[in-house]
């Protein structure tokens, strides 16, 4: 096979990135190592900035998000004592949207056959081959056969894990990485949210977010040891926290159900640089990684896929070949933005175990500048909605 550009992984970046290209007239294969239903099986984000929602709009792909996801004008801050909310449509102008990560990847999904899109599932043992040259190539298996992709470019999209990142020679890149002490303890359960806005709360028992994925879907978050197993927390216990954790006012809105997924997820902060190598271009978690709090992972994955399409249109149309040298350098200023913010956030609304009462006094004085100052607010707010791209 042959093709202008491949790309590796067929999350939300790795689709979006192909209609992109598809809708520019650039030929494009998707390889994912997984099913379709797995990948629509995995529970993530569900908050979007602007750039996410707009690259759907210009896809013709935003029926749904406008039909079902929950535009939001603003989001909480507890300090144990009260409720500090950022009112971002005030201070920006801007909202953000909820919608659950695995509709939007549906949406791009449900789109591949219509739009001429090809996306090979269950492509095993994937392998890149002279991304330092001009004709690199990608092999897989399929079916028992071993197959053979030639292309232009190579664009990884297949997360941290992923082969992508893997096949840059040693000592072409530099990795920056801060691993936190716990991790979030997540439960999906199918019942009201507790508040129309997400709260982000920090409790002397330690963090808890309340956020959800529709009028009837709630998706909370409680922050736990790395030690601790996901089997040893029973839907009443965590509801307990939770309940502890948000503060009166919310727990007495929470209503409880059975969950229908929970999970513990790590937290790291993580950046490869640069994010290009020869013919191998990286976006989302393949080259970054961001902690959950303040919800940028799947947007940056999105900015990083509008600048990578903006550069391969310039190459490709134009032949542009600066677009393409200038990909990494535009897609990082944007990065170290994203991960300054989520770790920042994370610092704040965090009781971390190293800590003592002086780093406690600098989280009470943070909160307490947050909740009287509008330029401490403006500031959290432009960050929240996602700075231009």
């Amino acid at each position: 096979m042959r093709t202008q550009v491949a790309i590796i992984g067929a999350g939300p970046a790795g689709l979006l990135l192909g209609h992109l290209l598809k809708a520019e007239g650039i030929e494009c294969i998707v390889l994912e190592r997984r099913t379709g239903d797995y990948v629509l099986s995995r529970i993530r984000a569900g908050v979007l900035e602007q750039v996410t929602v707009g690259l759907m709009e210009r896809l013709g792909l935003d029926g749904r998000i406008k039909a079902e996801g929950l535009p939001h004008d603003g989001f909480n801050l507890a300090d144990g004592e009260r409720l500090i909310r950022i009112d971002i449509a005030a201070l920006t102008g801007q909202q953000v949207m909820v919608y659950g990560q695995t509709e939007l990847t549906r949406d791009l999904m449900d789109a591949t056959d219509e739009r001429g899109l090809e996306v090979i599932y269950e492509a095993a043992d994937v392998a890149l081959h002279d991304i330092d040259g001009n004709s690199p190539y990608v092999t897989f298996s399929s079916a028992g056969a071993r197959q053979r992709i030639d292309a232009r470019f190579i664009v990884g999209c297949d997360g941290f894990h992923g082969p992508s990142r893997k096949a840059i020679p040693a000592g072409a890149g530099r990795e920056f990485e801060r691993v936190y002490p716990f991790g979030w303890l997540g439960i999906l359960a199918d019942v009201p949210p507790c508040n129309h806005e997400l709260i982000y709360a920090n409790h002397e028992r330690g963090f808890a977010l309340a956020s959800m994925r529709s009028h009837t879907r709630s998706r909370y978050y409680v922050d736990v040891p790395l030690t601790e197993k996901v089997e040893d927390w029973s839907d009443e216990r965590i509801w307990d926290e939770l309940a502890i954790r948000l503060g009166p006012d919310a727990a007495a809105h929470i209503m409880r159900g059975p969950s229908i997924e929970k999970s513990i997820a790590p937290l790291r902060s993580y950046v490869f640089a640069p994010m290009r190598h020869g013919s191998l271009m990286l976006c989302g978690d393949s080259a970054h990684i961001v902690p959950p709090t303040g919800a940028k992972g799947l947007n940056l994955a999105a900015s990083d896929v509008h600048y990578a399409a903006e550069a391969l249109t310039g190459f490709f149309k134009r032949n542009d070949r600066d677009a393409i040298s200038g990909y990494s350098d535009k897609a990082l200023a944007r990065v170290w933005k994203a991960e300054r913010f989520s770790w920042s956030l994370t610092r704040l609304m965090h009781r971390f175990p190293e800590d003592g009462d002086f780093e406690r006094a600098m989280q009470v004085a943070e909160l307490d500048y947050i909740a009287t100052s509008r330029a401490a607010q403006t500031s959290i707010a432009e960050n929240y909605v996602g700075l231009p791209v």
